[in-house]
């Protein structure tokens, strides 16, 4: 009897095999701390029980294996995106600033047997430090929709065992991963809702285990690798990126595809047509054309098929058949004539068929004449045709800049020679003419040389509209989309034909040049693409039969940016728009950014660029964008576009100064606000003078402005403006000391407002 007392006794008091280890609990513990108490994990602050014996919710999920963490899930309500992510932490949205990811990883990795890790929502952000690699055992990893940046970091690919990795929703801006190839188990690749760019590299398609593919909503770019050796691939999402190659040949197994908003040309192969598990497809707002093969309509499993806005063109045969698990079809906005085939008509109840803004033979309101598709293909066919054409212009001009560079520098070494033969004698006349020539050889190699790297940085070729497209687009110009009209010409909202809002300027031309080289000139303004100017997409020469521009109008179509103007932000006619602080240095740097790239990132320089209020728009984000930049290229005297040597430079110094000028009455109607409106120039140089003195600046300083800012942030933009407005151009600032600056007053102001947060909460 004794000795079964013993054992009940040893049994009682033996602690479950299951049962959390101490320091683990601690670890979670550190870890709500750490993540700053979400209430999602609220269930363990007065919880005394054993973590693992938990029961799941949608929000939090623990799961143990002798008594060590092997799954953690936590769901978050942090905000899925902001409007602008500098880096830094933004109140309400992320964590705080006294947050350290490399110290929350460091306390992560104290649970070495987690194998299923899910962060999701829970505001953390930074770079993702390497030191992740430590969770050897991880095979699932979540971290979407937070706020981490960069790149990913390359010793991921440590973690051997991974079968899912997802990142989406977060701000990773450099490249696609080359060394992807190294998870030879991994399954789940989803990388969506970033700033990724680039190519996607070949790597990816190594993956042999690979199953679903997710890099949508990124700025990928360029060619698509082969997908055909991803054997058991069934789930491709390559939405909204900037692709622009042929479609490639996809996996046989591929069950969903999503390839909408990008740039794919050409013609849908053949062979989607034999892809028989595909249900879902979606290659629209596309650039393809060719007429798409009968098979998709017929594949056995197709249930969604949109290939809707793009240039599809040809007739549908009238035997058509179509799967019976078809039910939604969008064959709309493309240049398709003929008739309808029976088993996409209206009478089926079986499919819903989108048909509009074709030139289909049926009776309908939302069809165009046959003339328009006939007219929109042989453009097509020339836009082609222009394609080629600059291909090759392009090799040619690389192998004339090469002559070009080759014979400069035979003339340089043949001056330097001379000069050192004859150091006591003038120059034969020949070799001192000879000398300006090399000069401006040089010149022109080092404008075509940049035409040549503009071209290459996988913008859209700048698209010539019709007129008559202009005109249905505003419906012919009428008094209901005009905008308003300012130096620069009448400006309009319009609608194309594949639902694009865009705004469309007239230009008037005054100077007399050929339309040859007015073309020139509207295709270098199209390759000016920046994230911070409004993108221009295309243009229309009204009267081009003419060899002489004068007296002809150029519409240049932009991009439409819905929220306004800066200056309507700035004004206390619409106070729920007013803008803090913290909000204009992000519009202004956004603007410095684009200036900048302007002076410098194009060669010649692109100066003279219409700086004011109203030309700074914002879009549904409050992103800024800078309109009519570099119009001066088609409207300017031609000697002003030209590259002259030397002999440019005092007038270009003399732009860059204008630029920085007039930048400056930016900075200073950020700073005064309101009582800018309507006021001259001289009036706000004398006012000035009041922000030498704290009182001075509380009668000026716009009331929005002093509520929100820090006073050294503050001073910082007062300074970096009195130096813009100096009235000799030559004390004025580059834009890169402007841009530094403002970019130093955002971080001041950052590490204030998280101070004055954290001293609210203590």
């Amino acid at each position: 009897m004794g000795y079964l007392c013993m054992l009940l006794l040893v049994v009682l008091f033996i602690p479950s095999t299951n049962a959390l280890q101490t320091s683990q609990t601690q670890v979670l513990l550190q870890l709500r701390k750490q993540l700053e108490f979400p209430s999602s994990l609220q269930i363990l602050e007065n919880y005394d029980g054993d973590f693992c014996s938990l029961s799941s919710s949608a929000h939090m999920s623990i799961s143990c294996q002798d008594s060590s963490v092997t799954q953690l899930k936590i769901m978050g309500d942090k905000p899925v995106k902001v409007s602008e992510f500098s880096g830094f932490a933004i109140r309400n949205k992320t964590l705080s600033e006294s947050f350290s990811i490399d110290s929350f990883v460091t306390t992560l990795t104290r649970l070495p047997s987690i194998r299923v890790l899910s962060l999701v929502s829970l505001g953390i952000w930074g770079p993702l430090p390497d030191k992740i690699h430590r969770l050897s055992s991880l095979e699932l990893l979540d971290l979407s929709s937070n706020f981490m940046y960069g790149s990913i970091p390359p010793a991921l690919s440590r973690l051997v065992k991974l079968h899912t990795l997802i990142l989406d929703g977060n701000y990773f801006n450099e490249s696609v991963p080359a060394w992807l190839d190294s998870f030879s188990n991994l399954t789940i690749l989803s990388l969506k809702s970033n700033g990724l760019k680039g190519q996607i590299p070949f790597s990816v398609c190594k993956i042999k285990t690979l199953t679903n593919l997710a890099l949508s909503h990124n700025e990928l770019s360029g060619k698509l690798p082969d997908f055909s050796t991803l054997t058991g691939l069934h789930v491709l999402d390559l939405r909204e990126n900037h692709l622009d190659s042929e479609l490639p040949v996809m996996p046989e197994v591929l069950v969903t595809a999503l390839l909408s908003k990008n740039l794919f040309s050409g013609k849908i192969p053949e062979q989607f047509g034999n892809l028989g598990q595909l249900q879902h497809l979606d290659l629209s707002f596309n650039h393809l054309s060719g007429t798409p093969p009968a098979a998709l309509f017929s594949l056995p499993n197709i249930s969604y098929l949109n290939l809707g806005s793009n240039m599809l063109s040809g007739s549908f045969p009238n035997e058509l058949s179509c799967s019976g698990k078809l039910g939604f079809v969008d064959i709309s906005s493309n240049k398709f004539i003929g008739g309808l085939p029976s088993c996409l008509s209206s009478n089926s109840d079986k499919v819903v068929v989108k048909f509009g803004e074709n030139c289909l033979s049926i009776d309908s309101q939302h069809q165009h004449q046959g003339s328009y598709c006939e007219e929109a293909i042989k453009r097509g066919k020339q836009s082609k045709g222009r394609n080629i054409a600059v291909v090759v212009a392009v090799i040619v001009g690389a192998f004339l800049v090469m002559v070009l560079l080759v014979v400069g520098a035979l003339l340089l070494c043949r001056e330097f020679r001379s000069r050192r033969t004859h150091a006591q004698h003038t120059l034969p006349k020949m070799v001192q003419e000879n000398i300006p020539a090399a000069s401006e050889l040089l010149a022109n190699a080092r404008l075509i040389s940049q035409a040549l790297k503009l071209g290459t940085q996988g913008a859209p070729v700048c698209r010539l509209f019709a007129f008559e497209e202009l005109k249905e687009a505003t419906n012919g110009f009428d008094s209901s989309r005009f905008l308003g009209e300012g130096s620069m010409g009448k400006l309009y909202r319009g609608r194309l034909e594949n639902g694009t809002s865009v705004a469309i300027r007239a230009l008037s031309l005054v100077k007399k040049c050929s339309n040859q080289n007015l073309k020139v000139r509207l295709d270098l303004l199209s390759k000016l693409h920046h994230p911070h100017l409004v993108g221009l997409l295309g243009h229309c020469l009204d009267g081009s039969g003419q060899d002489d521009s004068s007296g002809k109008k150029v519409f240049l179509v932009y991009e439409y940016v819905p929220n306004g103007n800066y200056r309507t932000h700035l004004s206390d006619s619409f106070p729920e728009k007013v803008l803090k602080w913290s909000d204009r240095l992000q519009i202004l740097i956004g603007v410095a950014k684009a200036v900048h790239f302007l002076h410098t990132g194009v060669i010649p320089g692109c100066f003279n660029n219409q700086l004011k209020t109203n030309n700074i728009l914002l879009d549904e984000h409050r992103i800024a964008k800078l309109s009519d930049y570099g119009v001066f290229i088609v409207t300017g005297e031609i000697e002003k576009f030209q590259v002259k040597g030397e002999g440019s430079k005092p007038c270009q110094q003399t732009n860059v100064q204008d630029d920085v000028y007039n930048f400056g009455f930016i900075l200073l109607e950020s700073l005064v606000g309101p009582i800018a409106s309507g006021q001259g120039e001289a009036f706000l140089l004398n006012e000035m003078a009041s922000f030498g003195s704290q009182d001075g600046r509380r009668r000026i300083v716009d009331p929005v402005v002093l509520t929100t800012c820090s006073q050294e942030s503050l001073s910082i933009v007062i300074s970096i403006t009195n130096k813009c407005l100096s009235p000799e151009p030559s004390s004025r600032p580059s834009f890169e000391d402007v841009l530094w600056n403002l970019q130093y007053a955002a971080q001041v102001q950052a590490t204030s407002d998280a101070d004055q947060k954290s001293d609210s909460t203590s």
